[in-house]
């Protein structure tokens, strides 16, 4: 068993995959950057100086503080200042992150699981099927993402009673976003569909009395999930924007749950009046960590493109 796994190991190190991660210094330098605002995010209650969201350790004397400058009032010094209510820039950036990554993640994860079981369907079951789930694919297209997820948020916001809003609020965002971004993980797996369904072993299984659901699951979605992890890489990115860019234009994040985004739009206010940290720190995370993944993404799909290599 030591040696089955020693072997697995041995041929991860040596892959042709980790060789190309190893001798692409923009790989590397945005896995290190996007692995530590992850981990900030996870870890931010363990290390950071303090609750943003608990009013019990706010001081409104530390307001407006300046970076690395004793505030004039407590003495207090804070290392990316302190907004408005006192709190400090750092702390909050590190818990806004946490909303912007959760929410990512989540969209992108129902994003993915609905795209590709309505690709890997239209691609496989084809006819009048096929045709219906494109044509709505299309029409979606021809929407901005960022509008479709605004109509669907408003929509469900609407349904949701006024009492739970703030509550459900992160939710419905994150199926707002999953469901603006399904399309074109849907496109995606169908076309690999339509080429995987008339190969040789697919037939083999039909042969051999293999049901569509097992050939679907057991061989088709294993060959195209190369693909799949790709366009969930980069979407990852996209999600990240697309609930900064909600939640800055008011309709994302509840204020007792501020993301990135809302920070941002909380910055923007002060920047004209001389505090610029509170708008700058928090747009260089989210420009840092939108960065980093869309390049991994990059990255990882030419790794993974058989043509380039």
């Amino acid at each position: 068993m030591f040696n089955k796994i020693h072997d697995n190991i041995f041929r991860a190190l040596n892959s042709d995959f980790l060789y190309s991660f190893k001798h692409s210094p923009v790989a590397i330098v945005s896995f290190i950057v996007a692995l530590t605002l992850v981990l900030g995010a996870v870890l931010a209650p363990f290390y950071a100086p303090h609750n943003p969201f608990d009013p019990a350790t706010l001081n409104l004397m530390n307001g407006f503080s300046a970076p690395m400058k004793p505030n004039q009032f407590t003495g207090e010094v804070f290392l990316l200042g302190t907004d408005d209510q006192g709190r400090d820039v750092f702390s909050t950036i590190l818990y806004g992150m946490r909303i912007s990554l959760f929410v990512g993640f989540a969209a992108v994860t129902f994003a993915m699981v609905l795209g590709v079981s309505l690709g890997l369907i239209a691609g496989y079951v084809g006819g009048w099927l096929d045709a219906l789930m494109m044509r709505i694919a299309d029409v979606q297209l021809t929407f901005p993402g960022i509008l479709v997820a605004m109509l669907i948020f408003g929509i469900a916001k609407g349904f949701t009673p006024i009492d739970q809003r703030d509550q459900m609020a992160i939710w419905v965002l994150i199926i707002a976003i999953g469901l603006s971004e399904w399309v074109q993980v849907a496109r995606v797996v169908r076309g690999a569909t339509l080429v995987e369904k008339n190969k040789e072993y697919v037939q083999a299984a039909r042969l051999n009395g293999r049901r569509s659901g097992g050939i679907l699951i057991g061989h088709i979605l294993p060959n195209v999930l190369g693909s799949v992890l790709v366009i969930a890489t980069i979407s990852l990115a996209l999600a990240i924007i697309a609930e900064a860019t909600l939640s800055f234009l008011g309709v994302g994040a509840p204020p007792t749950k501020p993301s990135l985004g809302t920070l941002i739009r909380i910055g923007q206010g002060y920047l004209f009046s001389g505090e610029w940290w509170i708008l700058l720190f928090p747009a260089v995370t989210l420009l840092a960590l939108a960065l980093s993944v869309n390049l991994l993404g990059d990255w990882l799909r030419d790794a993974l493109n058989p043509k380039l290599k």
